[in-house]
């Protein structure tokens, strides 16, 4: 495939390096006549293990070359990747004006085009970017096919990048509507890479940059207390990490519930609470807390504007296949709506009033001493007629739920329970 990068700092370079060594005949391209004049010696413009040897040697079988003519370098390729840098304004926002403009410099050399070519953004660009850009410069190509488009996001490491352009550990990519790319183009992005919306794909990169950043600081948070508590915190990591299970996997990393239970509030306000002593600052730990309550907010604000009276709650407890109701936000939900005035019913067929004890009949007698004339154990009579079934955990096969739903219900997916879009009343997910 011919292929042109656009950008030749260290996305594009390493790019341009990778795709050449794997065969492609790559054209870079950039403003900077010294990075094009380095790329044609077979230089790197940036130190970077394994990528001078791959730049040699497809320059010197003829697979590589470079030039500041952008109109050029789209004419003698079949697809254009964009590379260029989208740095931080003053503000803190994102510029794309060195985006915008290869765009648009594509767009019209495509224009002057008697072939279609492809474009891939490969810039780290704000969910939204890649739909405003081709709005702006080449809605009437994209819709055409004259130029497809395709957002692309890159997971290189400074100093590994040549080995994680050759080894992804993650990607995806995005189209106009989610749908399937091209046969031609799977070499290029790797088989079986899935496809998502232009905006998936754009948030991927930044939820995957924030979840680094997370982690780099909450592991200096634990630093700086066990430091103050005299306590090895690079030996509580290094054990944390062990947990493959809980710790280092996909569990509790999806949108859904705000925490609770008798662990995690309790211990997030201990630990704070110790750091607090000792003089060690956490601001990223101390956040936990504040950040579970605003999505607990968040999820009253959807029930307070759904427009329904009557709210159905299905699991009241704060985890699947358990009765503990500690700290639980279904216990919050429902006490706000009662204070709203809706008429509230609940089902959840872990819950045996007569069964609770210790902490967790405390909690029923002191916050919701009239749960009895609440809960109810026939699903027909807690579903009613109508409503906002406010799905918070699995309590019921799907199949026993469907038929008793009717058209003056709405479906509000809390957990992420997939199958519930397809039982025809109307569906809303909380954060999808």
């Amino acid at each position: 495939m011919n292929v042109s990068v656009f950008g030749l700092g260290y996305v594009g370079a390493v790019t341009a390096g990778c795709l050449a060594a794997r065969g492609h005949r790559v054209t870079g391209v950039d403003v900077a006549a010294s990075k094009v004049e380095e790329l044609n010696h077979g230089r790197p413009p940036i130190i970077e293990p394994g990528l001078e040897e791959r730049l040699g040697a497809a320059l010197r079988e003829g697979r590589l070359s470079a030039t500041t003519d952008a109109s050029h370098a789209v004419g003698e390729t079949d697809l254009s990747l964009v590379c260029v840098g989208t740095p931080s304004t003053v503000s803190g926002g994102l510029d794309l004006s060195f985006v915008r403009q290869v765009t648009r410099e594509i767009a019209e050399a495509v224009r002057r085009k008697s072939r279609p070519h492809a474009l891939v953004l490969r810039s780290t660009m704000l969910p939204g970017s890649t739909r405003q850009l081709v709005a702006e410069f080449a809605a009437d190509l994209q819709s055409s096919g004259a130029l497809p488009v395709y957002y692309f996001p890159e997971f290189l490491r400074e100093g590994t990048a040549v080995r994680d352009f050759e080894e992804p550990s993650l990607a995806a990519v995005g189209t106009h509507d989610g749908g399937a790319i091209p046969t031609a183009l799977a070499p290029l992005f790797g088989q079986g890479t899935p496809t998502v919306s232009w905006e998936t794909a754009e948030l991927l990169k930044y939820a995957c940059n924030a979840f680094h950043a997370t982690k780099v600081a909450f592991a200096n948070e634990i630093g700086r207390l066990g430091k103050a508590l005299s306590v090895d915190a690079q030996a509580v990591m290094q054990l944390l990490c062990q947990d493959t299970r809980l710790n280092i996997s996909p569990y509790y990393l999806r949108p859904g519930n705000p925490f609770g239970g008798s662990c995690l509030p309790k211990d997030v306000r201990a630990l704070v609470h110790r750091a607090r002593l000792t003089g060690a600052s956490l601001p990223l730990v101390e956040s936990l807390l504040p950040s579970n309550d605003r999505h607990l907010q968040s999820l009253m604000e959807r029930i307070a504007t759904s427009g329904h009276q009557e709210i159905v709650i299905l699991g009241l407890s704060f985890k699947s296949q358990t009765d503990d109701l500690r700290e639980s936000a279904m216990v919050e939900v429902a006490q706000h709506c009662l204070g709203r005035g809706h008429r509230l019913r609940i089902y959840d067929p872990q819950l045996n009033l007569a069964a609770l004890v210790g902490s967790n009949k405390r909690v029923i007698d002191t916050r919701m001493p009239h749960l009895a004339s609440l809960l109810h154990t026939d699903l027909r009579a807690a579903l009613g007629t109508r409503g906002l079934v406010v799905a918070a955990q699995k309590v019921v096969p799907t199949d026993q739920l469907a038929p008793l739903l009717t058209a003056e219900h709405t479906l509000l997916d809390v957990n992420g329970w997939p199958e519930l879009r397809t039982l025809g009343a109307p569906y809303d997910g909380f954060c999808w």
